[in-house]
């Protein structure tokens, strides 16, 4: 096991840990706050599962036409998915991008992020969070044409940015994307909250 006090990088999730993304705040307002009817098409139509096909490299183009084809009658709302994307963001969670500022000031550890994003959106994304141009490095699935939790993405990482994995740490708020890291000896952070994001770096002897 790694000696705790040997980290030197550390490894952030985007969506979910730094900002906040729901389509739910875009589709909220189409459906009138009508929440049955609001879930049945983000479960149904506009799925998560969709969704995820374009951070592994699809185009959005074709997700689109695919989706319209398969429900004709909804054409408008899907089209609206990509159209107000930027819209599906309350914003920074700012506590946590006030910890990584932090832990960036140290210069006591490289500091990378790792995130499943259409690559189509991502020069969008820098327009929308310029803190993301302070990373040491950013390995974007849709650019990569995989994504967590597939294992590839992850040694895309240690190979591009020499991260030995066992002196690092991933944070992400997805369970099966820690899952996946700790296969591969990536020691791993299943973000709930802050404070417990404290208490675990703390574990690890981070400083900030």
């Amino acid at each position: 096991m790694v000696m705790k006090n040997k980290i030197n990088t550390i490894i952030f999730d985007l969506g979910g840990v730094l900002v906040d993304w729901n389509p739910k705040y875009v589709y909220r307002k189409v459906f009138n706050d009508d929440e049955e009817k609001m879930q049945w098409f983000l479960n149904t139509v506009c799925t998560s599962d969709w969704n995820m096909q374009q951070d592994e490299g699809r185009t959005i183009e074709e997700a689109v036409n695919l989706k319209i084809a398969e429900f004709p009658k909804y054409e408008e709302w899907i089209r609206l998915y990509y159209k107000e994307w930027h819209r599906m963001f309350s914003g920074s969670i700012n506590e946590n991008v006030t910890l990584f500022k932090k832990l960036k000031a140290t210069n006591s550890y490289k500091i990378y992020a790792l995130t499943n994003w259409s690559a189509e959106k991502w020069e969008l994304a820098l327009e929308l969070f310029p803190f993301f141009n302070e990373f040491d490095g950013i390995v974007v699935s849709g650019q990569e044409k995989t994504r967590k939790p597939h294992l590839k993405i992850y040694k895309t990482l240690f190979n591009r940015y020499h991260i030995i994995p066992e002196k690092a740490i991933f944070i992400d708020d997805n369970k099966e994307n820690i899952i996946a890291a700790k296969q591969l000896n990536l020691n791993g952070i299943h973000y709930t909250n802050y404070a417990q994001l404290l208490q675990r770096l703390e574990f690890y002897k981070i400083i900030f």
